[in-house]
């Protein structure tokens, strides 16, 4: 049976325990029927998670500045927000701009 990878971690070695799934990395627990709806996606549908790597795919204006995130911007170890902020759902330090709040439907896992 092919078990889908942990959506906190990413590990790919989540075992079952009855109707829940188990990583056994981070100790994270999830009902595989329900955390899809949870899961935090890129543009394209993938699952993101804390510390991956993201590109943004359109230029985005910065409010209170005259520069703009030019597209192809690649943004590390971004951090996932447990609740979103005005809609944005990615918490990420970008050069030159400094700590922000991003979409996750404006940026692709790298």
């Amino acid at each position: 049976m092919d078990l889908p990878n942990c959506p906190k971690c990413g590990c790919e070695y989540a075992y079952e325990d009855g109707s829940i799934l188990i990583c056994p990395e981070c100790s994270y627990e999830w009902n595989p029927k329900t955390a899809a709806d949870d899961s935090i996606k890129d543009f394209n549908g993938n699952i993101l998670n804390d510390g991956d790597s993201v590109v943004v795919i359109k230029d985005l204006k910065v409010k209170g500045s005259s520069g703009a995130i030019k597209v192809g911007t690649k943004v590390k170890k971004i951090k996932l927000l447990d609740e979103s902020v005005n809609g944005h759902d990615i918490e990420a330090k970008i050069d030159g701009f400094g700590v922000m709040y991003l979409k996750s439907s404006v940026v692709k896992k790298a």
